[in-house]
């Protein structure tokens, strides 16, 4: 068990202890919730994996400590409302399955605590750090999920304002992407778009109106833009930009290819001028599934080609090229130019005159039948039963 008071000298503790050994805090939050280990820390707060005691399978949890550490009283009440506003995020956008659910929002010993859903799995930076870049076929499903997870939060008037890669967690189990950290989020009213004010997110990947802190929808599409060029390239979305030619060159660093059509959606989305960019992400979406639909469907299959007809070998077998009754019509003829005697003719020929027999050296007719026989057989494909000299 870790106890959570920030001042505590030796905050680990043996396990089913109640306070704290150390400094005498007091471990179990709610009487249910258990912190195990520290994951994270940033300006506003800590972060611990927990253990959900009141529940028979004791699944794990997430235990959101706020804890400003900057000094000034403006900058810690702009924390506390921060840390506010994730808890409102959460309990309205919880219900998407990939958004963290939140499961409880208190205060004990005078700090706020936010419990919310366990994503078990690495976020993109992670994942970017341990496997280098992405393919296109990685961007296409990230795009695929989070697009509309996005459109879900834009549809409640909520702006995210701090879409990167380490907010954006891959579970183990079904391998979908969760949109994580809503402390930056903004709901948006008829006026607030129009208003100026606290510039919020990590600066690789803000758009500029939101530098400028009049953060809009399309700043979150900007900032989902900066993070798929991220992944495929490996390199910050500052060295992406050429400030002299003003203009991405990201394509020029890309490890594998990316399909054009693509990267003009990805360049749509990272246009510096917020009317030039996509204003929607129902605007993303149709170019995307457009794509996909191309890319993705199967190509029609082919119908199987009928086996070829298997070809006789010139040299073994030559096929008949005339009908019998005129091979045995030439046959005739030959014959009687052998024995001088007139050919047989053919009743469905009609009549002609006789040629005159060709001087030969004399053979019995026998003799010729016998050839004439073979001849017949070459025409036809079959063998000479009364030669026996084959």
């Amino acid at each position: 068990m870790y106890c959570l008071n920030p001042n505590c000298p030796t905050p680990q503790n043996p396990q089913n202890t109640k306070f704290c050994l150390s400094c005498g805090f007091k471990l179990l939050l709610r009487e249910r919730y258990r912190a195990i280990k520290p994951i994270g820390q940033g300006g506003f707060g800590r972060t611990f994996l927990a253990v959900d005691e009141d529940k028979p399978s004791k699944p794990p949890c997430v235990i959101k400590q706020f804890y400003p550490q900057a000094q000034g009283t403006s900058t810690v009440q702009k924390a506390t409302e921060l840390f506010n506003q994730e808890a409102v995020r959460l309990d309205e956008l919880g219900r998407h399955p990939q958004i963290p659910e939140l499961l409880a929002y208190f205060t004990q010993d005078d700090r706020q605590y936010l419990v919310q859903q366990f994503i078990d799995g690495q976020n993109l930076a992670e994942e970017l750090a341990e496997n280098g870049a992405f393919n296109e076929a990685q961007i296409r499903q990230l795009l695929n999920d989070l697009l509309q997870v996005l459109q879900f939060v834009h549809q409640r008037q909520v702006i995210h304002r701090d879409i990167k890669p380490e907010n954006i967690i891959r579970n183990k189990s079904d391998r979908k992407l969760f949109l994580v950290d809503f402390g930056a989020s903004k709901i948006v009213t008829n006026t607030s778009l129009y208003q100026q004010g606290t510039s919020i997110g990590s600066p690789e990947y803000v758009a500029p109106e939101q530098v400028r802190g009049q953060a809009i929808f399309a700043s979150d599409i900007y900032s989902l833009g900066a993070t798929c060029i991220h992944l495929l390239t490996q390199i910050s979305p500052f060295d992406l930009y050429d400030i002299n030619e003003d203009a991405w060159v990201w394509q020029q660093y890309l490890t594998s290819n990316v399909n054009p059509d693509l990267g003009k959606i990805l360049n749509k989305m990272l246009e510096s001028v917020p009317s030039r960019r996509y204003q929607s992400v129902d605007e993303v979406l149709k170019d995307f599934n457009k794509i996909q639909n191309v890319q993705v469907n199967p190509l029609p299959v082919a119908p199987t080609p009928k086996p070829p007809s298997p070809q006789p070998n010139p040299q073994v077998f030559k096929p008949a090229s005339k009908a019998k009754s005129s091979i045995d019509d030439e046959l005739a003829e030959i014959s009687s130019q052998f024995l001088n005697s007139p050919p047989a003719t053919n009743k469905n020929q009609p009549s002609a005159s006789p040629k005159p027999a060709t001087p030969s050296p004399a053979k019995s007719k026998s003799q010729v039948d016998l050839e004439l026989e073979d001849l017949k057989s070459e025409f036809l494909g079959y063998k000479n039963p009364n030669n026996t000299n084959i």
